[in-house]
């Protein structure tokens, strides 16, 4: 096993963007002294690291454009540590505490289900070529089956599957949107962490928050009639905060958007990962002006792995984006796609969520509990409905960037709310979905020793 270095972890963080499908090929990742700021490391260790990914081909450095993601297949493959090793990111032995991963841990998952679907595709097989632009038909069927009875009724010709809800994002920006678009988003957002919109020209307008999500008065004091632009959100379960938008605040939100010529791109792929209850209708199944295009993922619930996503919207818009599609990639895998296909035309995937709902339900009482017992008295956070995420805020003005050093040479990773905001926070993001519940109350434990000496 490979010694959990400053750089290794640094590494490992840039091929997990890559994995998750974030970065991707071509993609220019953040220069050096981000980095280095983001991990409070010196720029040698920044360095070293992507030395290491050079030597792997995975990145390569271009004269005038920096370093850029060269490959995320079969280099990142074999980077990675065979089955019998054990990941320092993953491991309990070499004191990784995990807090920062927006996914779920192995462990939450039933055992041999994806075996048991592998075996059941093993005989239907007969090859596996290119598939149509929009996708595998069984799985196009399937996924309107699934989104039709989530209650947003859509037909298989108004969908597009893509590789992952990331490149769904990028379809959208680079293939319909203006270069000086406008984005309006959630203050704070994911959008800040991944560069998506901003790659291509755009910028981004951040609209204020409460607990039932985006607030139109802000969305309409922001905006800008004579720019053209778009509204990004995530309404179930927000990255990084958690929040769920209300019903009332959708139907405020759309109405807006229709009457201003606004469209919406609906970021939904935690929507099926409530727990106390349903969420309320997409946005898509309230929209009759076909105002909204709606992204979905299986890498939430099911498996980052597969890269299944999809796009849902007017079959005019999902044939364009269809043909971007096939210039950029010939399509998704076609064996993923089918073992997409066999989880959700079977009902298999209603069922494994019933498992996943109670298994992280579990992670987040406990979650809940630690948090209480360490962190009551110097940080104020809510605890979702669903999801993964927990937005904590420390009463008091501390540095993050020093704990986040304390932290990472503790071997504790989190998320610092400056990657969502886009400048200065006071916040951090927790995820109680992949670390266990022993872990996350010794990282809490720990990294409540360090808040203390950096308050004083």
């Amino acid at each position: 096993m490979k010694p959990v270095t400053k750089s290794n972890i640094v590494a490992d963080w840039i091929k997990e963007q890559i994995r998750a499908g974030k970065w991707a090929p071509g993609a220019k990742i953040p220069s050096q002294r981000v980095l280095a700021d983001e991990f409070s490391v010196n720029r040698s260790t920044v360095i070293a690291a992507l030395e290491q990914l050079k030597t792997d081909g995975i990145v390569e450095a271009v004269m005038g454009k920096g370093t850029i993601v060269a490959n995320d297949t079969w280099s990142l493959l074999a980077s990675l540590p065979r089955q019998k090793e054990t990941h320092p990111l993953q491991s309990t032995e070499s004191g990784i505490i995990d807090l920062s991963k927006g996914e779920l841990a192995e462990d939450v998952f039933p055992d041999g289900y994806l075996n048991d679907v592998l075996g059941r595709l093993s005989g239907k097989i007969q090859s596996l070529g290119y598939e149509e632009r929009g996708g595998y038909e069984p799985l196009r069927e399937a996924v309107a089956g699934y989104m039709t009875r989530q209650g947003t009724p859509v037909s298989p010709s108004s969908i597009l599957i893509v590789s992952g809800a990331m490149q769904g994002l990028q379809l959208i920006a680079s293939g319909l949107l203006e270069r000086g678009s406008s984005i309006y988003l959630e203050e704070p957002s994911y959008l800040y962490s991944i560069h998506t919109f901003q790659s291509l020209g755009m910028s981004l307008a951040g609209v204020e928050m409460d607990e039932e999500g985006l607030i139109t008065s802000d969305l309409q004091a922001k905006w800008k009639t004579e720019q053209p632009g778009a509204l990004y959100t995530i309404p179930c379960f927000h990255n990084p905060t958690g929040v769920m938008m209300s019903e009332s605040r959708r139907k405020e939100i759309l109405s807006f958007c229709a009457a201003h010529r606004l469209p919406i791109i609906e970021d939904d792929i935690y929507r099926e990962l409530w727990l106390d209850s349903a969420p309320p209708p997409s946005l898509k199944s309230m929209d009759t002006h076909g105002n909204v295009l709606y992204i979905g993922s299986l890498s939430k619930t099911l498996s980052p792995g597969l890269r299944i996503g999809w796009i849902a919207g007017a079959e005019p818009v999902i044939e364009r984006l269809s043909d971007l599609k096939m210039q950029a990639d010939y399509g998704t895998s076609s064996l993923s796609q089918r073992v997409a296909a066999e989880w959700l035309g079977e009902g298999l995937y209603e069922h494994h969520l019933e498992y996943v709902r109670k298994a992280l339900l579990k992670r987040r009482t406990s979650a809940q509990s630690s948090l209480e017992r360490h962190l009551s008295d110097i940080a104020e956070w809510r605890i979702p409905n669903g999801g993964f995420f927990i937005w904590l805020r420390f009463k008091m003005d501390i540095s993050i960037k020093d704990l986040y050093a304390e932290a990472v040479n503790e071997g504790i990773l989190f998320h610092p709310g400056s990657i969502y905001t886009g400048g200065a926070s006071r916040s951090i993001r927790l995820s109680y979905g992949y670390a266990g519940a022993a872990q996350f109350e010794e990282g809490i434990k720990r990294m409540k020793k360090w808040i203390i000496a950096l308050a004083k």
